[in-house]
Order: structure tokens, then sequence, then C-alpha cells
């Protein structure tokens, strides 16, 4: 399990472990926080491509998915 603190998530870097479209390495861009200071979702971005998308920010825990840096 990848250890994160919601408050450095925000332009953290991340591997795909199962790289689709030839995007392997993503950045998170945006963060969204409720009024508790408790993210609720992030948004994540891929460095070649600059496509993004929303991801539940508790995915990037899963090292079957993502690895925490660029590998």
């Amino acid at each position: 399990m990848n250890p994160i603190s919601s408050k450095k998530l925000l332009h953290s870097k991340w591997t795909a472990v199962k790289p689709e479209n030839k995007e392997k390495h993503f950045t998170i861009t945006e963060v969204e926080f409720d009024e508790d200071d408790t993210v609720v979702s992030c948004t994540i971005e891929a460095i070649m491509s600059k496509r993004s998308f929303l991801i539940q920010w508790k995915q990037l825990k899963d090292t079957t998915q993502w690895l925490q840096g660029w590998k």
C-alpha cells in the first residue's frame, strides 16, 4: 500500500503499473477538498498525451495499479 499524504498530493508523480495507450507517467494537477479539508477527488494527467481524468485519490494506494514516483 502506498503511503499518501493528502496535503502533499498536488503535483505528486505516479507510474501506472499497467500502462494503456503508452500513458505510463502521470502527475496530479488538481485536488478537490470538502469543507472538512478531506480530499474528495483529484485530477490526474498523463505526461505524454496531456489527457486528464478524475480519480478517487484512495485508488492511488493500490500498488497493483499505481506506483508512487516515476519508475
